[in-house]
């Protein structure tokens, strides 16, 4: 046999390989999945390079990765759609038994669906989900990717752990958003004075540092829930900050109540607290903070004396 002959042969072979049916489905199906994939992430990168803001950016390649894999099983289905009748009745009773083992998948899948279509929450929101607290970074088919918040660390600050938490916690636990239809949030800060100070003077030096820190976050928080009370049956909410004050035993509380955004919220009570100190030195101890205190009440002095010696 000569190498021709030989060579003729193989590629006779080859070509009766491609002629079976199940062989030229795989292969077609292969191609195609290429080239939906190389489809894919050029747009991908098209998206990357015109889009400029990042929120944008971030759901326009979600959804054009969800489009891919809508795709692809598009292809799967053209491809092998004589064969599905068959096979109905296998992936029927199969079917049964893979939801039961993978219904926490299911959930999940179905929490994904309901964030997606849904108003729960969305990228860059502040929520708290399956008890952890922290800002959406990413939102999957079946977890959603936390930074979170708190733990270890005082205050709304990142502790530097990324979290993933299943989405199927949307149907069994609250889904607290912090930044959702109203990205505000009230706060409170304390602050003793002394008995004898003059209460006026400390109510106005208050009121007026509140003002001075937090009158922007209360005009436009006052907007914002203006525009929520066309939408839900709310009560109107006092967004301006306010003075209170109650006494107890040892001095009088100041409480300033307030609305920040809720980003904002470690930073502003910081700024509070610098300019309450400075504006409280500035009255001349008119007005004076208060701070725990015992007072020692003089008693008729002892009588220490040295008994004699015992004889006995």
């Amino acid at each position: 046999m000569t190498e021709d002959s030989a060579v003729d042969k193989a590629l006779k072979n080859m070509l009766k390989l491609f002629d079976d049916p199940v062989l030229g489905k795989l292969v077609s199906t292969v191609i195609a999945i290429v080239v939906v994939i190389a489809i894919v992430q050029g747009v991908k990168r098209l998206a990357t390079r015109y889009i400029g803001d990042k929120a944008v950016r971030y759901r326009a390649r979600k959804v054009i990765g969800f489009l891919g894999y809508f795709l692809g099983a598009l292809v799967l289905l053209a491809v092998f759609s004589d064969r599905l009748g068959r096979l109905s009745v296998v992936f029927g009773v199969a079917g049964a038994g893979i939801a039961f083992a993978l219904q926490e998948v299911i959930m999940s899948v179905a929490g994904w669906a309901a964030v997606s279509f849904g108003s729960f929450y969305s990228v860059g929101d502040r929520i708290q989900l399956g008890g952890i607290k922290g800002d959406v970074i990413d939102i999957g088919v079946l977890r959603t990717t936390l930074a979170e918040l708190g733990q270890w660390v005082n205050g709304d600050l990142y502790n530097g752990r990324m979290v993933r938490v299943a989405n199927s916690f949307v149907f069994k636990e609250p889904v607290v958003n912090y930044s959702g239809d109203f990205p505000f949030l009230w706060d409170e800060i304390y602050i003793p004075i002394r008995f004898g100070s003059d209460l006026e003077a400390a109510r106005a030096l208050l009121q007026e540092v509140a003002d001075e820190i937090c009158g922007e976050y209360a005009k436009e928080s006052a907007r914002v829930w203006e525009r929520m009370q066309k939408r839900y049956p709310l009560e109107d909410a006092a967004t301006a900050p306010s003075i209170t004050f109650v006494f107890d035993q040892n001095w009088v509380t100041f409480t300033i109540r307030y609305s920040v955004r809720f980003d904002r919220r470690r930073s502003t009570k910081h700024l509070l607290s610098a300019r309450v100190l400075q504006a409280i030195d500035q009255t001349e101890r008119a007005v004076s903070l208060a701070a725990a205190a015992i007072e020692v009440f003089p008693k008729t002095p002892l009588d220490i004396r040295q008994l004699p010696p015992s004889n006995g």
